[in-house]
């Protein structure tokens, strides 16, 4: 192992602790609060928000979608460069801190922002960012990622850039008590494949690594199976900090790491608008079954560790045959029916897609050529 880990994001975690923006944001910062349809509105949160920013000079701007778009995003940008707004705040999920990271970047460049997602563009500033999480799922809270949608084009491309790592997040598990199943079910299935993307990969004996993932993989099973529980305290912390968990470098660290499944489940969500963990559920299975053979000893490792199956020369494939369960359990489809029936066009669309976003050769192995997402897809679409 040889890797430089930081994580410079300070977290706020429990019940309360939305208050502490009041402090954590400084006082002569003029914020943008961000966030998106108006749940918060509904929930408590943004009640919360205006009492910590009492003495803050702030504004706020809504709308930002699931799957944030460059089209909504850029209208913060002008927002803020319209009033000399220096701070962000985020207040949502994923979708809307990725969406605060593109506008903390795009706000310091003059050109078109998806010259970022392009890499025409390398971000050389951004804006602070604060984070209010509330939908655990995709760790962006404490990570340096995002993902963007362009409608115009269908595309949906990711950017990283230590720049737009948010200075500090609030887990506030009192948060999730009004989210739907629905939302619940796809932070775990999230977190699962981010844990997943980094694990299974090569045998590389990075013990202190393997052994979190498979914490953090066995706490999301467990979440799943008590699901009925979901209203308790606890159940929601857990889920709260294993989504963060999953995502926040740790457990990249010193290992290689696929995210193919990740890069084709995002070409589902730009086609067909599938949630972007329910994309991940539907390729995941396909494309480990056609990768089996380079994930074979780790697949064995997780299949005894995680579901603590019996030994085998099968072991691999009854490891993945108990993800697709996992994932059915939780009531999440494995096959892509949005696609409208056709399946030949269907997979020509993903596969142009990936050649045009130059994704020819994914996975840790670059083995995964636009024929063998071809493959892949013929048994991930119904």
């Amino acid at each position: 192992m040889k890797f430089s880990y930081r994580n410079a994001t300070q977290i706020f975690f429990g019940q309360g602790q939305i208050a502490s923006i009041s402090s954590a944001i400084p006082a002569n910062r003029k914020v943008l609060v961000i966030y998106g349809g108006g749940s918060i509105k509904k929930n408590g949160v943004y009640e919360q928000v205006q009492a910590a920013m009492d003495g803050h000079e702030w504004l706020e701007f809504s709308g930002v979608e699931a799957n944030p778009t460059k089209e909504t995003l850029d209208k913060a940008v002008a927002l803020i460069k319209e009033q000399g707004v220096d701070f962000i705040l985020a207040v949502g999920g994923g979708s809307v801190i990725d969406g605060a990271k593109y506008v903390a970047a795009s706000t310091h460049y003059d050109g078109d922002g998806w010259d970022i997602l392009t890499g025409a563009y390398v971000p050389e500033k951004a804006t602070p960012i604060g984070v209010i999480l509330t939908i655990p799922a995709t760790g962006s809270e404490s990570n340096e990622n995002s993902v963007i949608t362009r409608s115009e084009t269908q595309e949906k491309m990711p950017f990283a850039s230590p720049l737009v790592q948010p200075q500090f997040a609030v887990l506030d598990p009192d948060v999730m008590k009004t989210l739907p199943e629905k939302q619940l079910i796809n932070g775990i299935v999230d977190a699962w494949v981010h844990v997943c993307e980094q694990y299974l990969t090569k045998a590389q004996g990075a013990m202190v690594q393997d052994g979190y993932s498979e914490t953090l993989l066995r706490t999301l099973r467990q979440l799943g199976e008590s699901f009925a529980d979901r209203d308790d305290d606890h159940w929601r912390a857990n889920l709260m900090w294993a989504a963060n968990q999953a995502l926040n470098g740790l457990i990249a660290s010193g290992v290689e790491q696929d995210w193919s499944t990740h890069m084709i489940g995002h070409e589902l969500t730009a086609l067909w608008h599938v949630d972007h963990a329910r994309s991940l559920a539907i390729v995941q299975p396909s494309l480990l079954r056609h990768q089996v053979e380079f994930k074979r000893e780790k697949l064995e490792q997780m299949g005894r560790n995680v579901f603590g199956l019996k030994g085998g020369s099968d072991l691999a494939e009854r490891t993945i045959d108990s993800i697709e369960a996992f994932y059915q359990g939780l009531g999440v489809a494995t096959q892509l029916t949005e696609h409208g029936g056709n399946k030949p066009v269907a997979i020509r669309q993903v596969v142009d897609n990936l050649v045009k976003h130059k994704m020819t050769a994914l996975s840790e192995n670059r083995n995964i050529t636009p024929e063998s997402v071809e493959e892949i897809l013929l048994g991930a679409i119904a």
